[in-house]
């Protein structure tokens, strides 16, 4: 039987290497037509989750969507994509804009590692330089330190790494190296008391909710898998307690389309970066397929419509599974919603060293919201979001003595979110923790209310 299954899937690969083969993607990068951004138009064969391989091409070089046309309603697959740098300035260099080309090109071409499933969306390709660490626990004052503290003194090195945290759970991806080596982990037991150590660790004396831990010598995109831990550990589900925090969510609408087999989504909320990955990531991973949809970020709120189907080919069909849709569409845009004052750090690398700052951050009353861990050429920039123990601003001399005991130079201050709580809209606060708190055609009879 397992053979059957592994020939059958075996020959749906060749079949989607086949289809990609005869319609190769055709990929433009216009830097004429549109005066204050770049655009990018995509047209390939259709299939699901090409949306979410493009959309995380353009995030992962840094790109900012500002405006995007969707339509794969059929065989094929049409995109335009308005887009500019950082800056938020028109892509310059004659050399970054083949490289997007070719970017592009190559994650949707015949040879490309994007595979449908959901299951075999995460691509654990074999790596020498170091071994990947996923946790999912429940979140708690001084967790950070406590993961950072039990990888040092297993001699491992946090080489990069990020940390989410959403409703009460926390989930990290951290990338780390044998002290002895600067390799990945090879030793199997080894991997094996890691696993365990930090199993304990995020499990600690919470027995209501489970914790997870996986190690594998293998790479990542950590942000999608960030986004299907937090997922899979139901950060979506909310409690009568947060009921207060309604005003702080963003606006997320489902209604089917009248006399279509649509579910049409509405987004509307302040706009930040990955914002578009965030939400396409979230509905692929449901098994949803977007068919059409109009995204427009270019003011301080972005607006985004989806026209969506199940994968099954049915819309949304029950008011559970609508509520379920706005649930998990608000979760993955709080996810990264960065609560606090932003701290970052840049110095050169050593063993231990993610481990004593999270340490002096937690003997000196500090929570962390979301952490971001890069290593290169031996020099290590890290980004924290902070607050104190109560959810407040952090204090002065607080921050003062943090800086002069991990060096003034060395951790900068890059302000403040503009919504921190007060501790009366939330009494728990932990560290890794945080509650965070249509271009309409209903109007025109064109669709209807979900009944």
């Amino acid at each position: 039987m397992d053979g059957d299954l592994s020939s059958s899937w075996d020959s749906d690969d060749e079949y989607e290497k086949f289809i990609r083969r005869m319609n190769p993607p055709r990929v433009v990068v216009d830097n004429d037509s549109c005066a204050d951004a770049t655009v990018i138009k995509v047209d390939s064969a259709n299939k699901h989750g090409i949306l979410l391989e493009v959309v995380q091409v353009l995030m992962d070089l840094n790109l900012i969507i500002t405006k995007a046309y969707i339509s794969s309603d059929g065989g094929w697959f049409m995109d335009v994509f308005n887009v500019r740098d950082r800056d938020g300035n028109k892509i310059g260099e004659e050399m970054k804009l083949n490289e997007i080309n070719g970017f592009i090109r190559k994650s949707l071409g015949e040879e490309s590692s994007y595979i449908p499933s959901r299951r075999r969306s995460i691509d654990f390709m074999p790596s020498s330089d170091h071994t990947s660490i996923e946790l999912t626990g429940t979140d708690r004052p001084g967790l950070l330190s406590e993961v950072c503290a039990v990888l040092s003194d297993l001699e491992c090195n946090v080489v990069n790494a990020e940390v989410w945290t959403h409703n009460t759970r926390a989930a990290a991806v951290m990338q780390v190296s044998d002290k002895g080596t600067g390799t990945a982990i090879a030793d199997p037991e080894k991997l094996s008391r890691i696993k365990k150590l930090l199993y304990n660790v995020l499990k600690g004396s919470n027995k209501s909710r489970e914790a997870k831990t996986a190690v594998s010598v293998g790479a990542t995109h950590t942000e999608r898998r960030l986004h299907q831990m937090m997922f899979d550990d139901r950060d979506y589900e909310r409690s009568g307690e947060d009921d207060g925090n309604v005003c702080h969510r963003p606006k997320v609408t489902v209604v089917n389309w009248f006399d279509k087999d649509y579910s049409m989504v509405t987004i509307r909320c302040k706009d930040r970066p990955k914002l578009l990955f965030d939400t396409v990531c979230t509905l692929t991973d449901m098994q949803y397929v977007v068919f059409h949809g109009n995204v427009d970020a270019e003011g301080p709120e972005a607006y985004q419509e989806y026209y969506i189907r199940h994968i099954d080919g049915s819309p949304v069909n029950s008011e559970a599974e609508r509520q379920r849709v706005i649930q998990c569409l608000e979760a993955a845009i709080e996810r990264r919603v960065s609560e606090g004052l932003k701290l970052e750090l840049c110095t050169s690398d050593r063993m231990g060293l993610l481990s004593d700052v999270t340490r002096i951050f937690r003997e000196n009353g500090l929570t962390v919201t979301r952490a971001e861990v890069t290593t290169k050429g031996g020099k290590v920039f890290n980004i924290f979001y902070v607050r104190d123990a109560a959810g407040n601003s952090v204090d002065p001399k607080t921050l003062d003595d943090i800086r002069a005991e991990i060096g003034q130079t060395v951790l900068q201050v890059k302000g403040h979110s503009d919504h921190l709580k007060s501790p009366q809209e939330s009494p728990t606060r932990f560290l890794l923790g945080s509650l965070f708190k249509s271009k309409s055609l209903y109007n025109l009879g064109l669709i209807r209310s979900y009944t």
